[in-house]
């Protein structure tokens, strides 16, 4: 629990919710917990034993908001933090400890850094994740010897086990107080009696089980970060310090043969607050000056600007998103062959306006026209589709550049039925067809809620060389007289 203006002056802090119509305490300060107060007694109750109470209201949202402020601020000691509500962290340290002088001095660290924040925190290392956690709330141990979790919970209490309190209520009634008492008893009888919940919480706080945490960011493929002994804050230093992070991911892209698609750069200030900037990219990318050219643009365009406070005092960089990317063939002077300049400018416009707003197309694998394509968001990774059809060498395509939703309706004459027409009227124009080629039928997707009847295309040309691609809708001889239309133009 943070400390905030406890004392005499302002009288003991408790926080209170409604339960049931009446106000009881929810969390209740040191002051008050010393003076017999605790979570649950009314709060009429508690104004009778102490009378000066600070009474504020509960406010659950903002707890959890604050939780995962500080989850993100414990990512400098693992990227493997975890939330455990209500008011816990669990880090997975496996591999980290050594970089912070052993368990025990991280350890210390980790409570030191709370504690200069306002809050009040205990802390355990233990193999498991909940004996770690039992071990903190009800324990004094602070760092476990590995393989000795069995012997380090003994002396808990059965509230250490987090179950229900109408069985952990039966299991004070058969006489057992210690988690010892239950470590001692074959596990059949416990299971037949408690229901299996108790074995398993049983085993894993001794050490014989473990749940792997579920951390609230998945761990990138490739990241680095740079711990500064002493807080930044000017913008030169921190641009070096981004700069010297793309180098390390870009040489970690390149020994996997990969490029990043999206980027995160981590500033976290020492008031714990962290600031997360991404950059997009619309194609795969390992140039360090590509990268932070991105990260400039994104920067630039920030409606809020980055502010460094007291200073940063640790920047990372991340890469949660990459692909496959060949090696760059270099020329014969050395120089690596220039990127794309369109792709450039499309990673530019990305970082700028934000990713939703640029798009491109993707073919679909359809023979319904209105559907051969839709729109992605430019820097989505590329999947693998149908392809782009592309015409034979000296054909013309077989789709226009520009199609008409819905397609327009024109009066068109054929000069034998089912045949192409030889003139048509579009927007009060007449055009006389002087070529033809088709029909292309086009049938329907029989799978959809409203597929579209069938149709005859045909690609014409006019007189003056505008092309078109028609559409018959209907055949001949039928109930009804077939209609045209007019579904795009080629270039």
């Amino acid at each position: 629990m943070r400390r905030r203006g406890e004392g005499p002056a302002e009288g003991p802090l408790v926080l209170t919710e409604a339960v049931r119509g009446a106000q009881r305490l929810a969390a209740v300060g040191r002051e008050a917990l010393r003076l017999g107060l605790a979570p649950g007694l009314t709060l009429a109750d508690a104004r009778a034993r102490v009378p000066n109470l600070l009474v504020l209201d509960h406010d659950p949202s903002a707890d959890s908001a604050l939780l995962a402020r500080m989850a993100e601020d414990a990512q400098r000691w693992t990227p493997l933090v975890a939330l455990d509500p209500p008011h816990g962290l669990m880090l997975d340290v496996t591999g980290c400890a050594h970089l912070f002088g052993g368990e025990a001095a991280m350890r210390e660290r980790v409570l030191q850094r709370l504690r200069r924040g306002g809050f009040s925190a205990r802390g355990s290392l233990a193999g498991t994740p909940e004996a770690a956690r039992a071990l903190a709330r009800f324990g004094r141990v602070a760092v476990v010897p590995p393989g000795q979790e069995a012997e380090a919970v003994r002396p808990l209490p059965l509230a250490a086990l987090a179950l229900s309190e109408e069985t952990t209520l039966a299991l004070k009634r058969a006489g057992f107080r210690r988690i010892g008492d239950l470590a001692d008893r074959p596990s059949a009888p416990l299971t037949s009696r408690f229901g299996p919940e108790l074995v398993t919480r049983l085993r894993r706080l001794s050490g014989r089980d473990s749940l792997r945490i579920t951390p609230e960011r998945l761990l990138p493929p490739c990241s680095a970060e740079r711990a500064f002994a002493e807080p930044v804050s000017r913008s030169e230093t921190i641009a070096r310090a981004l700069r010297a992070l793309i180098d390390q991911v870009c040489a970690q892209l390149g020994g996997r043969g990969e490029g990043g698609r999206a980027f995160e750069a981590s500033f976290d200030r020492t008031d714990g607050v962290v600031r997360r900037i991404g950059a997009e990219a619309g194609r795969p990318l390992r140039d360090p000056e590509a990268i932070e050219r991105l990260f400039r643009e994104r920067l630039d365009a920030l409606a809020d600007p980055l502010d460094p406070g007291f200073g940063f005092d640790r920047i990372a960089l991340a890469v949660p998103v990459s692909e496959s990317l060949d090696s760059v063939q270099p020329t014969l002077d050395g120089r690596a062959v220039t990127e794309n300049e369109v792709a450039d400018l499309v990673d530019r416009l990305i970082a700028r306006f934000g990713p939703a707003r640029i798009s491109r197309f993707v073919p679909v694998d359809t023979h319904d026209p209105v559907r051969a394509a839709r729109l992605v968001p430019a820097a989505s990774p590329v999947v693998a589709d149908a392809g782009w059809p592309v015409p034979e060498p000296g054909e013309p395509p077989g789709r226009p550049l520009h199609l008409f939703e819905p397609p327009e309706p024109v009066e068109a004459v054929a000069e034998v039925p089912d045949g192409p027409p030889i003139r048509f009227r579009w927007r009060r124009a007449l055009h006389d067809v002087v070529r033809a080629e088709g029909p292309e039928r086009i049938l329907p997707e029989w799978w959809r809620e409203r597929p579209m009847p069938a149709r005859d295309y045909y690609r014409v040309e006019d007189a003056r060389g505008a092309r078109f691609w028609l559409f018959r809708e209907g055949r001949y001889g039928g109930g009804e007289p077939p209609r045209w239309y007019l579904h795009g133009l080629f270039a």
